[in-house]
This record gives C-alpha cells, sequence and structure tokens, in this order.
C-alpha cells in the first residue's frame, strides 16, 4: 500500500530555537523552518521532521544514526564543539564514549541533543 510513497521520519524537542542552533550550527545540517516546526536537511536528500512539544520527553533510544567514514574524528569534533557522549551500563566503550564492536558490532558513539533525544556516529564499515 505505501511501497510507493514518500515519508519523512519526525521528533519533538522542548526548545524549537536550541535544536536550531544545535542542529544547524553544531551539527552543521542544512535546515529550513516552516510554521510547524524544522526540517533537517540530511546529506542523502533525507528530510526529518523537528517540532516543538510542551511536554516533551527525550526518546529513551536512538532517533537518529549518522553515518561517518571515522567515529573517532567525528567524537573529537563534536567534543570541540560542547558535545558530550553518553556511557551506558552494560556497554562497553573507550574513554571517549566509543563503543568499538569489531565482530559483534557497528563502532558507534551515542550522544543527545539539547532536548534529550539520544543520537549516535556510527562508523561505516570499510
Amino acid at each position: 500500500m505505501f511501497k510507493h510513497t514518500n515519508a519523512f521520519s519526525g521528533f519533538s524537542v522542548d526548545d524549537l530555537d536550541r535544536a536550531k542552533r544545535f542542529y544547524g550550527d553544531t551539527l552543521g545540517l542544512d535546515i529550513s523552518e516552516n510554521p510547524a516546526g524544522l526540517e533537517l536537511l540530511l546529506g542523502n536528500g533525507t528530510r526529518v521532521f523537528v517540532y516543538p512539544k510542551p511536554n516533551h520527553e527525550p526518546a529513551t533510544f536512538t532517533i537518529l544514526n549518522f553515518m561517518v567514514e571515522n567515529v573517532e574524528q567525528a567524537v573529537d569534533d563534536l567534543v570541540a564543539s560542547g558535545v558530550s557522549f553518553e556511557r551506558y551500563e552494560g556497554i562497553d566503550s573507550d574513554e571517549k564514549g566509543i563503543t568499538r564492536g569489531g565482530d559483534d558490532g557497528p563502532t558507534i558513539a551515542w550522544f543527545k541533543d539539547p532536548a534529550g533525544n539520544i543520537l549516535s556516529v556510527l562508523e561505516q564499515p570499510a
């Protein structure tokens, strides 16, 4: 039924101006605004809708994964921009917060947006 329809993903934030600065300035994404919220314009042409919600509660799962060639460099760049990385109980990560999956999974590091939503940088396989 929906095989040939366009679709997009969306998530809420508690402060649209703060989200605009984070996604635009800190992460360097192209953003367009409309009366209902923001559209994040991702490198592959995908659009993600970000909308304000007064009773916003952060997602407890990863809402957006950014594929990068080098997670360590991405983490260093984000830390230099003031981003902190998450460490989760039961998941081994190094001093930078990078989980190096090897054969068991991806090389990945998680961080949060200003609204507390979880994002990640995920290394593309060679």
